[in-house]
């Protein structure tokens, strides 16, 4: 079972995130994953990632956090096979 996907900010500095299922990608601007409801692209500046744990789906980013977008299942699932069918093209 899927853990519950959550997501805690505290004073814009750390986030605890849980349901998370894979960190797409991460830097000092932005931190781009994958949860059990969808894809989550955080912005901000100075973030780092001080706790993952994917077995237990639980994510802790510290930085400033400026914003959080959400992108639904089917998007991610829909671009993640154009993205491969293009590379075995």
């Amino acid at each position: 079972m899927d853990a519950p996907h959550n997501v805690f900010i505290e004073g814009r500095q750390k986030a605890k995130i849980s349901g998370v299922v894979e960190v797409m990608s991460f830097n000092d601007d932005s931190v781009n994953l994958s949860t059990n409801l969808g894809g989550l692209a955080i912005k901000g500046k100075d973030l780092h990632i001080n706790k993952l744990n994917l077995d237990e789906g639980e994510l802790v980013i510290e930085g400033t956090i400026i914003s959080l977008n959400y992108t639904n299942k089917e998007n991610i699932k829909g671009q993640s096979r154009g993205l491969l069918s293009k590379m075995f093209r």
